[in-house]
């Protein structure tokens, strides 16, 4: 009696994501995932670095040192999350909408705290806050039918913001000399152009979009 051959074992099929990092799309991702829950970490975060920094009172004691240290770290989280998302595939329509969301609250509270002690003039906080909540309202309007990604120049004006923000909470100027102070100043003048070029630069890139899927 002849005896079976033996049956060699299946090849194994390769795995076409190992090796190479995972990109959106690949697979679907949580709302509840670590990026957005860092997100929403950044929005707590505001109230507590604004109640800081009120506290203070304008007197640049230790309070306005912590609020300044907490809004860098606030602003550092907004890339830990963007690299996050990115790098294992957590992107989801809803951090598009809560990111921006995110540095709104951060940026816009730092805007009117500085402007309430008199440190920055009103007039560039208004300005920023209305083309800041005026583009995230416009999204929220045309959610329903697409989700609008935030574009290049608008994460460019968002880091210049946060610099200039940054500069003006230190108040290094007390050591340093004022020139440090006029520093945060041009930083913040060049986060306005910015802000109202990207804000148009947004609109234009919505028309083209729609002009395409319409």
């Amino acid at each position: 009696m002849a005896l079976p051959e033996p049956v060699e074992p299946a090849a194994k099929k390769p795995n076409p994501m190992r090796g190479r990092v995972a990109r959106s799309g690949d697979t679907p991702a949580s709302t509840g995932n670590v990026a957005n829950i860092v997100t929403v970490v950044r929005i707590l975060m505001a109230p507590v670095f604004i109640w800081l920094l009120l506290a203070d009172a304008g007197q640049l004691g230790l309070l306005r040192y912590i609020a300044a240290v907490l809004f860098v770290v606030a602003v550092v989280t907004d890339t830990v999350d963007g690299i996050l998302a990115r790098r294992q595939n957590l992107v989801t329509d809803f951090g598009k909408i809560l990111d921006p969301i995110a540095d709104k609250v951060l940026i816009g509270g730092a805007l009117v705290a500085l402007s309430i002690l008199d440190e920055l003039w009103w007039w560039v906080t208004i300005v920023i806050l209305v083309r800041e909540f005026g583009i995230t309202i416009f999204r929220f309007i045309v959610i329903r039918t697409r989700v609008i990604p935030a574009v290049a120049s608008g994460k460019f004006k968002t880091v210049l913001q946060a610099v200039g923000i940054s500069l003006l909470l230190f108040p290094f100027w007390t050591f340093l000399g004022t020139w440090e102070l006029w520093v945060g100043w041009v930083v913040m003048a060049a986060a306005l152009v910015l802000t109202i070029v990207s804000g148009v630069d947004f609109v234009i890139k919505y028309v083209q979009q729609n002009r395409r899927t319409g």
